[in-house]
């Protein structure tokens, strides 16, 4: 009802705005019975069609009714009749719009597989550790074993220790030929360093003396390390490891050695040797960041655990993000 009284009211002041044209008004009577009328013609008629229009094209205000107004006052006659003759048109017939078709899927089933699978023998989409729990194919299996021999010996060991379970013979057949290569590669060195010392021993030279000692300190460390040694022989190895550490600083002091052979007296069980140990190596120039993580293992054995979050806080903050250091900064810090 309130939309005819618009549209009424608009025509109305339009035929009247029009009707003055005829009658050759002053410039004073154009302006108040010619274009004020129209002005108010032009309001009704944008009220009007602006209540027609769709929600989304109601807002911005006042910028939408207005920009009606504007092309019905700007263009006298064939503006009004321009946006009567727009707008309708567009609100009875809309286009039509065809109907979105959906391609209704279920839910893949687990476990769900790429489609397409890269067959690298190098490059999985996994760890090699995955490889070995999860591949199916032994010849996959194999060559993660090979793999590792471009990976430090700190790294490549627990793989090769997890391929002696493999089901598959040839699998834990070449883990066992990789796990005795090292060790024998180990040994090798022992025993030519062993005769070395022997040969020392007769030439009386203490320097050389004091760095075979120190080699082999660091290669029975190595097997220990490794963990290529179990039980008595383990015991054995660090206890010939800490024997030629001790050896070799009594014939030279070298913070390095300190610092091995806090490690091995750590492992040993023997707290208060390592902290003895580490104390003369960080007095002989080793940095505290570096000897932090050895001392909190230590508070940890001992079960001073208010120490350990001041040892490990003290290692520099990039450490702490990464491995191995950052599972324990996120449990104790």
């Amino acid at each position: 009802m309130i939309n005819k009284l618009l549209f009424s009211g608009a025509l109305a002041f339009e035929s009247l705005s029009w009707a003055m044209i005829f009658r050759e008004p002053t410039l004073l009577e154009g302006m108040l019975y010619i274009v004020l009328p129209h002005a108010v013609a032009c309001v009704l008629l944008a009220l009007a069609l602006w209540a027609f229009l769709p929600k989304r094209y109601k807002s911005p205000l006042p910028w939408a009714p207005l920009f009606l107004f504007s092309i019905a006052f700007f263009i006298p006659l064939l503006g009004m009749i321009g946006v009567i003759f727009s707008v309708f048109p567009a609100l009875y017939l809309q286009r039509q719009r065809d109907e979105q078709v959906w391609q209704t899927m279920g839910v893949p089933g687990l476990p769900f597989r790429p489609l397409e699978r890269r067959h690298s023998p190098m490059f999985q989409d996994g760890g090699l550790q995955d490889v070995l729990y999860l591949a199916t194919d032994p010849e996959r299996r194999l060559n993660a074993l090979l793999a590792t021999r471009r990976m430090p010996s700190h790294e490549s060991v627990p793989i090769l220790k997890l391929a002696l379970r493999d089901p598959a013979d040839d699998v834990r057949l070449l883990a066992y030929s990789m796990l005795d290569q090292k060790e024998s590669g180990i040994n090798q060195r022992i025993e030519r360093l062993l005769d070395r010392l022997g040969q020392s021993d007769e030439t009386s030279a203490e320097e050389s003396r004091e760095a075979i000692h120190a080699g082999l300190a660091r290669w029975y460390w190595e097997l220990a390390y490794l963990g290529l040694a179990q039980g008595s022989v383990l015991d054995h190895v660090l206890g010939q490891a800490r024997k030629h550490a001790e050896q070799s600083l009594a014939l030279q002091s070298n913070p390095e050695i300190h610092l091995l052979a806090g490690r091995i007296a750590l492992e040993q069980g023997d707290l208060h040797a390592a902290r003895t140990f580490f104390q003369q190596a960080q007095t002989g120039g080793i940095q505290f960041e570096k000897i932090a993580p050895f001392l909190a293992e230590a508070a940890f054995a001992a079960g001073e655990y208010d120490q350990v979050p001041r040892l490990l806080a003290k290692l520099p903050e990039h450490a702490l993000t990464r491995p191995p250091f950052a599972a324990l900064a996120r449990y104790w810090l």
